[in-house]
């Protein structure tokens, strides 16, 4: 009779031991997993940094533009032609001076 009254209490057991087990395995999971609260805060402020990175992009791309619209046919800057002709082909004019 003892061994009846025992097998309850194992299963028992059992059964909470392995229900522990898997909700502190879900908990886990949720927390640190692939697609946990830590992997969602690491995406979040990586979706900052590039946002930040594709505004600083945008920025350089219409100064690139810009100048190509200067230095185009229809619209033709010449200090701007002159800054690139001296930074570029390393010309001078003749009456300036070059001091390394």
């Amino acid at each position: 009779m003892n061994t009846s009254h025992s097998r309850p209490a194992v299963k028992s057991a059992v059964f909470l031991t392995v229900s522990f087990s898997l909700a502190m395995y879900f908990t886990f999971a949720a927390v640190q997993g692939d697609f946990g609260l830590f992997r969602r805060v690491e995406i979040e402020a990586e979706i900052r940094r590039m946002e930040a990175e594709k505004a600083d992009l945008e920025r350089e791309v219409a100064v690139m533009r810009n100048k190509t619209h200067r230095l185009s046919e229809e619209f033709l800057d010449l200090d701007l032609l002159d800054q690139q002709a001296r930074d570029v082909l390393g010309l001078i004019r003749a009456d300036e001076i070059v001091v390394r």
